[in-house]
């Protein structure tokens, strides 16, 4: 599994050939969140923790993808620095990058563009339209538990308080 990472108050974008959010491969056991900030620190020495999940994209018969499916997570999250130390073997620079030019900008891959996009939406009529909260439940094996991504359920709804 791949991940592709978003940090708000503008963004964090390294630059290969084109824009791109920090991102990389999940270690066997990790979590999505954790692999999230993982990345990011480790490509630009900014320390961040998780928000949410913003979007999944699935793609079949990538070429790095180990002949498996590929399934790419996009998350957001929050900075707990912002001084850019990057390493030079992933990228030749990364910058913290203003949204709405990023969302304007021609020298982006796709989902880049997409997502800069739909979090410059989430940005200006709020993050509950686009975010993919996180719920860590138990699961049907004793002592174990799960994370469930989905849209933030209304109080009344989780609690089932007045719902006849």
């Amino acid at each position: 599994m791949k991940a592709v990472f978003t940090l708000l108050s503008d963004f964090i974008l390294q630059l290969k050939d084109m824009w791109k959010f920090p991102g990389g491969l999940s270690e066997p056991g990790e979590d999505i969140g954790d692999t999230a900030v993982r990345e990011v620190f480790e490509e630009t020495g900014v320390e961040s923790e998780f928000r949410s999940l913003l979007s999944v994209r699935q793609q079949h018969a990538s070429p790095g993808a180990f002949g498996k499916s590929d399934m790419y997570i996009i998350c957001r999250l929050r900075p707990r620095s912002f001084t850019i130390n990057f390493c030079r073997h992933e990228c030749l620079r990364c910058e913290w990058l203003d949204l709405a030019d990023l969302a304007k900008a021609g020298n982006t891959t796709p989902i880049t563009s997409r997502v800069a996009r739909l979090l410059l939406y989430g940005s200006r009529e709020g993050f509950d339209k686009i975010d993919l909260t996180m719920e860590e439940l138990p699961a049907v094996y004793t002592g174990l538990f799960y994370k469930l991504y989905h849209k933030e359920l209304p109080d009344t709804y989780r609690t089932m308080t007045g719902l006849d």
